[in-house]
């Protein structure tokens, strides 16, 4: 738990900082398997459609994959593509011995139920962490894969020193893919966590209690001065694009004049997604390797 007390000028979290770590520790140990004759672990990726956003995502994976010694198996599909279609693609890698990790990039086309498609995944290829297997284990303090994100967000919390056990941790945000499995990691850690979302009372004096507050929420600065306990550490996982260009779900200037630590945005959460990611891929091949 940061000690409580007023601290001008917060710490900021160097997000790429520790993401280059995670990811030349994942690079040494790729090195490592194929040094000793293994094969470098394969990531497919799934992209339907042709969403600039997602392209970008992909292909920032997929550098990050090479940058690591990984093998990036790429599946480009139309947006014409049918939810059966996508299903049967998902059956081959599924099958494939030289694919370790399957991740469909979301969104997907309207035509297509996301839920139908994420639970098609084997979960010990799923590096996304997102199947209902995985979120099981995951709910059950039980070994599995991890969202990205969230995983992100602990390796920042471990990486900085902060001390979680006893801790009041607040959540804002309870999306399958953030908010909801970092309440479970944060659990895990023996913190007391509280959950909110847009209907919770009383937002900002509920945040104000917490000595880790985590912003997921997708709202430009919905989180102001009076959300911030002094002394807390903020977590802003938040990416949104205003006229002012890519803020986060906290209003940085005015937080970090209480915050004893902060992320930015960018620069914080972002970087450790694919960072973790790679962690994933690793962990998946290990796996299935025995």
């Amino acid at each position: 738990m940061v000690p409580e007390g007023t601290q001008v000028g917060a710490r900021i979290i160097d997000g790429k900082a520790i993401a280059a770590e995670v990811r030349e520790q994942v690079r040494a140990e790729v090195a490592g398997l194929v040094d000793a004759g293994a094969r470098a672990p394969g990531l497919a990726t799934v992209l339907v459609g042709e969403d600039p956003a997602s392209e970008i995502y992909v292909a920032n994976k997929h550098k990050a994959c090479e940058q690591a010694g990984m093998r990036s198996l790429h599946h480009g599909l139309a947006v014409s593509t049918s939810e059966r279609e996508l299903l049967e693609l998902l059956d081959r890698l599924n099958a494939d011995d030289e694919v370790d990790g399957i991740l469909v990039q979301l969104p997907l086309p309207e035509a297509i139920d996301p839920d139908h498609v994420v639970a098609a995944i084997d979960p010990v290829k799923d590096v996304d962490g997102l199947t209902p297997t995985n979120a099981g284990l995951l709910a059950h303090g039980s070994p599995g894969l991890v969202p990205c994100t969230p995983a992100g967000v602990m390796e920042l919390l471990r990486h900085e020193g902060v001390e979680l056990e006893g801790a009041e941790a607040v959540v804002v945000g309870r999306s399958k893919l953030v908010g909801r499995p970092l309440a479970s990691l944060l659990l895990g850690a023996n913190a007391t966590v509280t959950s909110c979302h847009s209907r919770t009372r009383e937002l900002a004096a509920t945040c104000a209690r917490a000595d880790v507050l985590v912003a997921a929420v997708g709202a430009p600065r919905l989180l102001g001065a009076e959300a911030v306990k002094p002394g807390a550490v903020v977590i802003d996982v938040g990416m949104n694009r205003t006229d002012d260009g890519l803020v986060g779900d906290v209003d940085f200037e005015a937080a970090r004049e209480l915050a004893a630590a902060i992320t930015p945005v960018p620069g914080g959460v972002g970087p450790m997604t694919i960072a973790m990611l790679l962690v994933n891929t690793l962990a998946a091949a290990r796996a299935r390797r025995g």
